[in-house]
């Protein structure tokens, strides 16, 4: 497995400005910037990274040589960060250096297809060769893939650290688990957010999305909203270990109860909430998640806990109660297809991926209307790791074929804002935080049966 690291820059001077950057070098690392850099790299400390890769622009560039030190400091005996052309910010020259509001107000039309279909932004260029069509987010793609064509080669079964921007990140996160361009807004990246994923080999091998846009080393225990931000902030949570978690024994609708240990999952993370105000709470209705969103909810008392069997968790039929050698021996060969190709896997007796995915994609769209209507803010949603991971899926616009791409520990938090109501595209702002259950920047939580 190759672990890769990537991490956006700090604050920037055109960041405090609400300035386009683009490629454009002027803007500079704040103070801030500078702490929270020095922040992570004391979180990243721990860990050995064989290569540092950085965009040449000074603001990551900054960032990746105060990571370096920090690393040093811990006599963690990292490589030295060298520069690459192709982990460059956006270019976005008929915008750079300007303000956001002025960009809306100047190319008002453009503006709106860079939010709504970002993939046909359209810019003309003028160059020695004449006028050309320049598509700014198809060409960060395309960049983005031949970073990882060209580097993951070099450096199978290491760990990578790469520093870059906002735009790229989401790009290389993007081409890595095959969200298409037209998702560009899709996922997010905040300043100094850490984001890990897991290679098998190269690019289009399995790939692994360990979390995203980690923040709490900074201070900022859940991604801040967008400007803007119009619609409501789900909050989505696995439930804490069972026993037949830590067997690997096969769950699905049988009703085991959480564990000591995932008991206090559930408190460390109500404990990591308690500070985020929430409005609502819905729970899968079977007793894992029902025991963890009752123990969240003891730091908010005013509020009542709804069910919702639609987020129940997949039947996985006559595999229920059984280990893993014990299903293979039944049905040879049927454990290795899930793993592979998840969604063409009817279980015996049970549901296929496309059943759960339709009663889960339809609980969610009732909840997100739901909460729109009655103008609640953030939600608690508590349901289970095949459920959790299908709803990813579609959060992401993509087919129930990725379902693996997504990591779920128990305990773990997803959040999920729908900036522009319910009809608008959702936005991944991170995914399977598990900070708060001591394991640092890696989940350490036990992989676990579904």
């Amino acid at each position: 497995m190759t672990r890769v690291i990537i991490v956006r820059h700090g604050q920037s001077s055109y960041n405090t400005e609400r300035r386009i950057q683009g490629r454009t070098d002027a803007s500079k690392l704040t103070e801030k910037g500078r702490n929270d850099a020095s922040k992570l790299g004391k979180a990243l400390g721990n860990i050995l990274f064989q290569a540092i890769y950085t965009s040449p622009l000074q603001r990551a560039k900054h960032t990746a040589e105060i990571i370096h030190s920090e690393l040093m400091i811990n006599a963690v005996q990292s490589a030295v960060p060298q520069v690459s052309n192709k982990l460059m910010e956006i270019h976005l020259p008929l915008w750079a250096e300007m303000l956001s509001a002025d960009v809306q107000q100047k190319f008002a039309e453009d503006y709106r297809i860079w939010k709504e279909t970002p993939d046909k932004l359209r810019m003309l260029l003028e160059d020695a060769q004449g006028t050309k069509e320049h598509f700014p987010v198809l060409a960060l793609y395309e960049q983005a893939r031949q970073f990882w064509q060209d580097t993951l080669p070099r450096h199978q079964g290491e760990t990578l650290l790469i520093v870059g921007h906002n735009g790229i990140n989401r790009a290389l996160i993007s081409t890595a688990l095959g969200i298409p361009p037209s998702r560009y807004h899709s996922i997010q990246q905040s300043n100094c957010g850490i984001t890990v994923l897991n290679f098998a080999g190269g690019l289009g091998e399995a790939v692994q999305l360990e979390s995203l846009n980690q923040t709490q080393y900074t201070g900022e225990i859940l991604p801040s909203l967008r400007p803007g931000h119009q619609g409501v902030r789900l909050l989505l949570v696995r439930h804490g270990e069972t026993e037949w978690n830590r067997q690997t024994r096969f769950q699905g609708q049988i009703d085991v109860p959480l564990n000591d240990n995932g008991r206090q999952q559930a408190q460390k993370a109500g404990e990591f909430l308690q500070d985020v105000a929430i409005d609502f709470a819905i729970s899968s209705s079977m007793l894992r998640p029902k025991e963890t969103a009752e123990i969240i909810l003891q730091h908010h008392p005013s509020v009542k806990l709804e069910l919702q069997d639609g987020l129940r968790e997949i039947s996985h039929g006559l595999w229920e109660g059984k280990l893993e050698a014990e299903i293979e021996q039944e049905f040879p060969g049927e454990l290795e297809r899930w793993r592979t190709a998840p969604a063409e896997v009817q279980m015996p007796e049970g549901e296929n991926l496309q059943q759960v995915w339709e009663r889960s994609v339809a609980a969610w769209e009732s909840i997100v209307q739901a909460a729109s209507e009655s103008q609640l803010k953030t939600g608690l949603i508590v349901a289970h790791d095949a459920t959790n991971k299908t709803l990813l899926c579609h959060i992401l616009g993509l087919p129930p074929d990725n379902f693996w791409n997504f990591r779920q520990g128990n305990g773990a938090v997803s959040v999920i804002d729908y900036p522009s109501g319910p009809n608008g595209l959702p936005v991944l702002q991170a995914m399977n935080i598990t900070t708060h259950l001591g394991g640092g920047v890696l989940d350490k939580t036990a992989a676990g049966a579904l």
